[in-house]
């Protein structure tokens, strides 16, 4: 699969630490650019049904984000119902999670648009059946990758193992964003600082808390990024 410029692989140090956010956010920031983007979260657990149509939040807020309007099925291959871990959701929802079938979507969205986000599910290594993971996932998309931090006590810790296991993967590391998940957090800044002297990547900014309307939050999110740092 041929590389371009604009592809990227939105992982985290944990679940909850604002992934979708900064992939919302970076379709935002992509179509100020003149890109053509579309986000795609492979696997979601956690939907709702509403007018005979299952919703996922996370789901819904890249759909809103990006200027390319695709099929729910590419932009979401797997939408599960249960709130949990992805294994243990296909196991009990009898869903066989294949990722040629994800490689596939992706490479229907990348016929689309200029810019393909991919958001991961929970961490970097979380299982997706008893054989793959989401590092396989990553593997196989084969994207330069984009970490989300989030800032709370143990961040650097988590941050680091996490740059270690995509560099043992073969995959880069194209940057990485410091989201504030405890606003209450003490010496965010020292941490931060202590995570540029170790990451080599460049930080593409700082998102602190939104107190922002929900359908706001990527855009204002946005604000903060600066994609003009990834090569």
């Amino acid at each position: 699969m041929q590389k371009r410029r604009h592809d990227f692989f939105v992982t985290g140090t944990d679940t909850e630490i604002g992934k979708t956010l900064v992939s919302a956010a970076m379709l935002h920031a992509m179509q100020v650019q003149g890109l053509r983007s579309v986000g795609m979260k492979p696997i979601a657990a956690g939907a709702e049904m509403r007018d005979g149509v299952l919703h996922n939040e996370d789901v819904d807020m890249l759909v809103a984000a990006a200027c390319v309007k695709a099929e729910l099925a590419l932009v979401c291959p797997y939408l599960m119902q249960t709130p949990a871990a992805p294994h243990i959701v296909a196991e009990l929802e009898h869903v066989n999670i294949e990722l040629p079938h994800i490689v596939n979507s992706f490479q229907q969205l990348r016929a689309q648009a200029d810019a393909v986000v991919v958001e991961g599910v929970g961490g970097f290594c979380v299982p997706l059946n008893a054989q793959v993971t989401t590092a396989d996932m990553a593997q196989a998309l084969d994207l330069p990758v984009i970490l989300v931090v989030g800032m709370r006590l143990g961040c650097i810790n988590h941050a680091l193992l996490t740059v270690e296991a995509i560099a043992a993967r073969g995959l880069k590391l194209a940057g990485w964003v410091a989201n504030t998940v405890d606003a209450n957090m003490l010496y965010p800044q020292e941490n931060i600082a202590a995570l540029r002297e170790r990451v080599a990547a460049p930080m593409l900014g700082h998102i602190p808390r939104l107190n922002v309307p929900d359908h706001e939050k990527a855009k204002t999110a946005a604000s903060y990024l600066d994609l003009s740092q990834l090569k």
